[in-house]
């Protein structure tokens, strides 16, 4: 039995525009996704999957995964695990040289799916990094990184970009602009995460994102500013102690560009009434800054407080299902044995 984990994370600042070659700054959080691979003797893989904010569902199949689990969610969601999932083995299967090789795949996970935490970019991190060391193989974490992205990049239908995938493979806080990916030093930075239990379509919203750019070019400008946020709290990560907590003036600094770039999304459409109230209730509890996390549409959000007023206040907050306190997650993908 091969076991390997990948974090999740959340945008510290950059989500949507990194589509269009903007950079974007995702740091990995200790929430993880947990993939169990074993080998078959034939070609068929089975995946029972669990915790995936789904009620669990099993599924075998040969060459495509054809039958889909009958759970209580939007089609729209399990199509897309299961897109996942079936990608990640065809990598796997590719890295080894072996697309008839077989596989029992268990999934668990504490990220929520869909909630802007980066469940599926860890799920196909971990899933390509359990079936190939199941096989006796290994494979370096930028090459797993790059594999993950190709496995998004086709269930998203070519919108994908590559910092879901690389900040889970790589873990910490890493710069994703187009193709260049690195990791960068970042401070402990006290972050605080709202979720309202729901879930955004993120092929949905990329390509409302998309047309909304193609038809104004002042949408074109809104996303081209979220990339000038980004650089500035670049700048601020860097002039930052690495593992250090940020003294009061930085952490407000970095606070203000959160908000600008939540209302920069919001702007283009891809908040949501339940995300509003959340960033509005982290703002009004202290929080120097909160923003959404993701695709947006629903489900996670983001604020920077070194105090518990934010936790607690978003416990309050009737459209918030869950809150915690993210803690940097320094490692990224890793063997769970």
């Amino acid at each position: 039995m091969t076991v390997s984990s990948a974090p999740g994370k959340v945008y510290l600042f950059g989500e949507h525009a990194v589509v269009y070659g903007e950079p974007a700054v995702p740091c990995a959080i200790e929430r993880r996704a947990r993939v169990t691979a074993e080998p078959r003797d034939d070609d068929h893989v089975r995946v029972e999957a669990v915790d995936l904010s789904l009620d669990g569902f099993t599924v075998e199949w040969a060459e495509s995964t054809k039958d889909r689990p009958d759970v209580d969610v939007p089609s729209s969601l399990v199509e897309a695990a299961m897109g996942y999932i079936e990608e990640a083995v065809a990598q796997a299967r590719d890295a080894l040289d072996d697309h008839d090789a077989g596989f029992d795949i268990t999934v668990e996970s504490d990220i929520p799916l869909g909630g802007g935490l980066g469940s599926s970019a860890a799920v196909v991190v971990a899933a390509i990094d359990a079936a190939v060391r199941s096989r006796d193989q290994r494979i370096d974490p930028r090459e797993l990184a790059n594999r993950a992205y190709q496995a998004e990049h086709t269930v998203q239908e070519g919108q994908a970009s590559r910092a879901d995938t690389f900040c889970s493979a790589m873990g910490g806080a890493v710069r994703v602009e187009g193709d260049d990916t690195r990791a960068i030093d970042a401070p402990e930075l006290p972050l605080v995460v709202g979720y309202d239990g729901g879930a955004g379509d993120t092929a949905e919203l990329v390509a409302a994102v998309r047309e909304l750019r193609e038809r104004y070019e002042f949408a074109a400008d809104t996303v081209e500013t979220i990339g000038d946020i980004t650089r500035r709290g670049e700048t601020l990560l860097a002039d930052a102690d690495p593992g250090e907590k940020p003294d009061g003036a930085l952490l407000q600094e970095l606070g203000e560009l959160m908000d600008f770039n939540h209302g920069l999304l919001s702007a283009l459409g891809v908040s949501s009434r339940s995300l509003d109230t959340m960033v509005w209730a982290a703002r009004d509890a202290g929080a120097a800054g909160a923003k959404l996390t993701g695709a947006g549409g629903g489900g996670c959000m983001v604020a920077v407080d070194d105090t518990d007023s934010t936790q607690s206040a978003l416990g309050y907050t009737p459209d918030c299902a869950q809150t915690f306190r993210a803690e940097l997650a320094t490692e990224g993908v890793r063997a769970e044995e």
